[in-house]
């Protein structure tokens, strides 16, 4: 009897867990492809604020592309501005997506994204950790070459 009633406790415990985290695999793939989405159609009306918005604003968050490594939210909004002014902002694609879940809030995805310009087109690999933090889903690391 005492067997089974801690077996009842433990199953209750776990389904209380596995409720709580609230998403699928599945779930969350489709709020991380939503996100990115979001992100493009941002980039291209030409929305930087908005495209940044799915990043984690926090002096924590890492960008790295070449040897360049950027910490925090605002640094990388500037160099995003910097580099990509009216003139030179073209229009944002992501392919080959992959969204690989860790946990109910995380994941990381890798994908291929291209940038056709004005003049000239850019693209590159890029692998993105995205974690569920009280906001929402944000990016908490990009790597992008």
């Amino acid at each position: 009897m005492e067997t089974t009633l801690r077996r009842l406790v433990a199953f209750g415990i776990a389904l209380l867990f596995c409720s709580a985290a609230g998403l699928s695999g599945a779930d969350v793939k489709a709020n991380i492809l939503k996100i990115l989405d979001l992100q493009k159609a941002a980039w291209n009306r030409q929305d930087i604020e908005g495209f940044m918005a799915y990043y984690w604003r926090s002096e924590r968050l890492t960008y790295q592309s070449g040897a360049d490594r950027i910490r925090g939210w605002g640094s990388l909004l500037e160099r995003y501005k910097k580099s990509y002014a009216a003139a030179n902002w073209g229009t944002l694609d992501f392919t080959d997506l992959e969204v690989n879940v860790l946990s109910a809030d995380s994941a990381y995805v890798i994908g291929r994204w291209a940038l056709d310009l004005k003049d000239k087109a850019k693209g590159g690999v890029f692998t993105i950790i995205i974690r569920r933090l009280p906001e929402g889903w944000r990016i908490v690391h990009d790597h992008s070459s």
